[in-house]
C-alpha cells in the first residue's frame, strides 16, 4: 500500500481528478507499480490495476499474488469491474486485494469476492 500511495502523485487525471495507483506483488516476489492514465477520449482512459498488471506481465510475471489499490480520496476505493476481470485473469480467488483512503482506513477482501462468477479459461485455476 506504501508503493502505491507513493505512485499516486504520478497518475495522469486532468479530467476527473480522481487520482488512483495501483501495486501488484507478482509470483516472483516483485512489486509493480500503475496509476491511473485519463484520456480526452473517456474510453480510452487505463486503471491504475491494469496499468501495474501490463507492467507485470511485460516483466515476465506469470500470476499476480495480491493487489493494493489507493485513491486521493477519504475512504477506500475498490477496483471498477473491468480492473476486477482482469486481475481474475491473473490472479487466483483467494489472492488478497487491499485498499485504503486518506481516513487510514485499509480494506482487505479478495479477488474472488471481488468477482464471482468470473470469467475464466479452461486452463485457469479457479
Amino acid at each position: 500500500m506504501a508503493r502505491a500511495r507513493a505512485a499516486l502523485p504520478n497518475a495522469h487525471a486532468p479530467y476527473s481528478d480522481f487520482r488512483v495507483a495501483a501495486a501488484v506483488l507478482d509470483d516472483q516476489g516483485r512489486v509493480h507499480l500503475g496509476v491511473n492514465v485519463e484520456n480526452a477520449s473517456y474510453g480510452l482512459t487505463n486503471c491504475a490495476e491494469r496499468v501495474a498488471i501490463g507492467v507485470a506481465v511485460a516483466a515476465g510475471a506469470k500470476r499476480i499474488l495480491a493487489v493494493g489499490v489507493t485513491a486521493a480520496k477519504l475512504k477506500p476505493i475498490t477496483p471498477c469491474g473491468a480492473c476486477r476481470q482482469v486481475i481474475r485473469e491473473f490472479a487466483d480467488a483467494d489472492a488478497p486485494v487491499a485498499s485504503d483512503g486518506l481516513d487510514g482506513r485499509i480494506v482487505v477482501t479478495t479477488a474472488g469476492e471481488l468477482l464471482p462468477g468470473a470469467f475464466l479459461s479452461l486452463t485457469q485455476p479457479d
